[in-house]
């Protein structure tokens, strides 16, 4: 009987456990099914909102005939010149955003700035457990070492977020000193919409940064060319030591970087996303002599790859680059013969001040140089600048240029060779400079080879007159002489010829 009844509650306990688990199948089923609704109306709404994002203003069509750029979907994008800062396109750059991986470009860039690449990075316990498990990383154990440099590729290739947090602790000791020392270098880049709180930019609502701050980030970033090479890197392989027991490979997930979207001078980036930020990208590109950087944040997949192209195209197809110097007209100082200088008054001699040869501007290929307007400043730090000068294009800034202070060539003769700066004055070779009384007065350059020159030549000429002259005096001073010569002679022979008529 007991058993009979030990039975019973037995097979009511399995029909129980039964019935219970089909209810949870049934619900299962159904919730799955809840769920894939409730994603496929998230998809739409990111896709409405992407498509929303696509009639945002963009700032830099609204510049008088600066080349028309692409209607992107994302929430904040912007193409820089990585040499010069110039901004070719801007939509939303100063909005404050959250970053996610390519926060990882701080990071990387101070690791290589202030570490050694053959060091060994340490991983602790809370640079392994303080992020996710199910986040990017690349599988480091508590206790485990690499080199700085493997360390960087896998911030970079694996966007590992232990990886970033061992990185920071080697740089600063701890992750809280390094995310100060990020803070710390954004503002001495010129950053002003930044502030970091992790160095791997796992989403936190004071963590954030813009597209333009990125851009000066990444632009110092891509300077480097060793981490240029690390940022362009497709697949790593990261081999078995004895501090690291595992052999693996990582894949970078930038479709441009990896190939899956083929484009001409890439040079690095680096992806990021979290369910806040969404997607955002950094990458590089060279053509046409311009470096060019591009960030765009908040996008849905794959436009952020697709609308990166597009503005690559833009900004390499419709700018053009030119230099400074050679084009400069109205600062043009071997013009003027301002102040030159040479080993030898009378040898090759230089100018005493030259714009930079190097530097130049950036423009739309139907703006001229002589479209553009400068601005020069004195209040140069450097001792060897004279002064700066800054070009724009309606108000838009597209490069600038040094005066420099020639200091190379050293004087063979005794003269006072201890110039500054700030002892010489440079104008445009047509401006007036005021007096005291107000009235105006013209600004007279001298050239100190020049003016001897011109005394040689005007002696020279002064000589070769008196010479002119001397000779031609002679020659009628010659003729005179002959003919009272020539008469002195008639006369003696009319005198022999008379005395020849008597006979003594």
């Amino acid at each position: 009987m007991l058993f009979w009844t030990n039975h019973r509650l037995f097979q009511s306990r399995r029909i129980a456990s039964l019935f219970l688990a089909s209810f949870l199948a049934f619900c299962s089923f159904f919730s799955d099914g809840l769920i894939l609704t409730a994603n496929a109306a998230s998809v739409e709404e990111l896709q409405e909102e992407a498509e929303a994002r696509k009639t945002l203003p963009i700032q830099s069509n609204e510049i008088d005939n600066w080349p028309a750029g692409p209607q992107v979907s994302a929430q904040a994008a912007i193409l820089m010149d990585a040499n010069t800062g110039v901004i070719l396109y801007s939509k939303n750059i100063h909005e404050r955003l959250y970053p996610a991986s390519t926060t990882k470009i701080m990071t990387a860039l101070l690791a290589m700035e202030q570490g050694n690449l053959d060091d060994i990075v340490k991983f602790s316990h809370e640079a392994v457990f303080s992020v996710p498990a199910d986040g990017s990383n690349m599988g480091m154990d508590e206790g485990e070492s690499i080199s700085l440099e493997e360390c960087l590729y896998g911030i970079m290739v694996a966007s590992a977020n232990e990886a970033a947090n061992a990185a920071g602790e080697y740089i600063s000791g701890s992750i809280e000193d390094f995310v100060a020392l990020m803070n710390q270098r954004a503002e001495e880049i010129g950053c002003t919409d930044t502030h970091f709180t992790n160095p791997n930019g796992l989403h936190d609502s004071q963590h954030y940064t813009s597209a333009y701050d990125l851009a000066l980030i990444s632009s110092q970033f891509f300077r480097n060319e060793m981490l240029c090479k690390i940022s362009n890197t497709p697949r790593y392989h990261f081999e078995a030591t004895d501090t690291q027991p595992d052999d693996f490979y990582k894949n970078n997930k930038h479709q441009l970087v990896n190939g899956e979207i083929p484009y001409e001078g890439i040079l690095g980036g680096k992806t990021g996303f979290t369910s806040d930020s969404r997607q955002t990208l950094v990458t590089c590109a060279e053509q046409n002599g311009m470096r060019l950087v591009c960030v765009v944040f908040k996008e849905e997949s794959p436009d952020q790859f697709t609308d990166t192209v597009e503005l690559f195209d833009y900004g390499f197809h419709n700018f053009q680059v030119l230099n400074i110097s050679e084009n400069e007209e109205k600062y043009n100082i071997e013009s003027t013969g301002f102040l030159q200088i040479g080993n030898d008054v009378f040898g090759n001699s230089d100018p005493i001040l030259s714009i930079d040869s190097d530097s130049y501007v950036i423009i739309p290929n139907t703006v001229s140089f002589q479209d553009l307007d400068s601005v020069i400043d004195y209040s140069q730090s450097d001792a060897n600048r004279v002064a700066g000068i800054e070009y724009s294009y309606h108000g838009m800034y597209v490069g600038n240029a040094y005066l420099n202070l020639i200091t190379d060539n050293v004087s063979s003769y005794e003269f006072d060779t201890n110039m500054t700066a700030t002892d010489v004055s440079v104008e445009r070779t047509d401006a007036e400079l005021k007096t005291e009384d107000g009235q105006t007065q013209n600004t007279i350059f001298i050239n100190i080879k020049k003016v001897l020159i011109i005394v040689l030549v005007l002696a020279a000429t002064v000589i070769t007159i008196f010479m002119l002259h001397a000779l031609i005096t002679n020659g009628r001073t010659a003729k005179r002489r002959n003919n009272r010569i020539k008469r002195k002679q008639r006369r003696r022979s009319r005198m022999r010829m008379d005395f020849d008529d008597f006979d003594f």
